[in-house]
């Protein structure tokens, strides 16, 4: 069994910041457990605490393991079979040779595809949406004293996917994104301000977008493992409204997982819980 700790704060998020301060741990090494949400009562009478249980430390699933290996240890020990001992290892090593021989290099490692996303982009656009959006970034790129390529596609009617190209783009894409997000917020509200028709706008550089995706699906799945495994909910970090949408996307056809937004901007989570109706 893992250890845990109960932990109680006014709000399921407090309670949950207070275990990882007191644990020393970051959110990605533990799972929660919300045992009690808080409750605000009527003008103070009758509000309780939040209290959460915070589970930490290593998995034991090497166990059985351990219990096998002294097994084949005790066995050599009678000496009638001393002639037969040498002749097993070496009925072994050449079917662990023809196993490697069998198991060339994996081809998952040469599936990663950034450019084809690029072609399916199309030609670049000069129309007067796409004009704005190139003047709009070249001032606030000069103001940032940052120098990159703006490149401007339309996938499909009323989306425009910009692409900045350069050196030190990480100073434009930010902590997860964060600088990147606000340029691209900035950019659609000086385009749509002005001019006929609202458009979206989409901001990338260096394939950041992709990268963060699939990111977010590869913790999408090893959360709902742990959900399904050990039967408990578990709050994910803080996300915008498009990262909680790769997370809801990536789960919602896994079974016995459901997941549900909670809290509020800037600090609204995703929580994967497990899906109690399923059985």
């Amino acid at each position: 069994m893992r250890e845990f700790i109960d932990v109680t704060g006014k709000t399921e998020d407090e309670a949950v910041s207070k275990a990882l301060a007191q644990l020393g741990l970051d959110r990605d090494d533990v799972s929660v457990e919300i045992l009690e949400r808080a409750k605000s009562g009527f003008l103070g009478i009758g509000s309780s605490p939040a209290r959460v249980r915070v589970y930490h430390g290593p998995e034991e699933e090497a166990a059985p393991k351990a219990e096998t290996k002294p097994a084949p240890k005790e066995e050599p020990a009678p000496a009638p079979r001393p002639e037969q001992e040498p002749r097993q290892p070496r009925r072994e090593k050449p079917k662990k040779q023809e196993r490697r021989e069998d198991r060339p290099a994996p081809p998952k490692a040469e599936q990663p595809r950034p450019a084809p996303a690029v072609q399916d982009l199309g030609e670049e656009v000069d129309d007067e949406k796409a004009q704005a959006i190139r003047a709009f970034l070249t001032g606030l790129l000069e103001h940032m004293e940052c120098s990159a390529d703006i490149r401007v596609y339309q996938p499909e009617k009323g989306r425009y996917k910009v692409i900045l190209e350069g050196k030190q783009m990480g100073a434009l894409i930010g902590r997860r994104g964060e600088t990147l997000d606000a340029i691209q917020q900035l950019t659609s509200y000086s385009v749509n301000r002005a001019g006929s028709g609202r458009v979206r706008v989409q901001l990338d550089a260096e394939g950041y977008r992709e990268k963060r995706e699939q990111s977010l699906q590869h913790l999408a799945r090893k959360v709902a493992g742990k959900v399904v495994k050990y039967r408990r909910s578990v709050t994910l970090e803080p996300m915008n409204a498009y990262e909680r949408h790769v997370i809801h996307t990536a789960l919602q056809d896994v079974p016995g997982v459901t997941t549900y937004s909670t809290g509020t901007e800037p600090n609204r989570r995703v929580i994967v819980a497990c899906d109690r109706t399923a059985h």
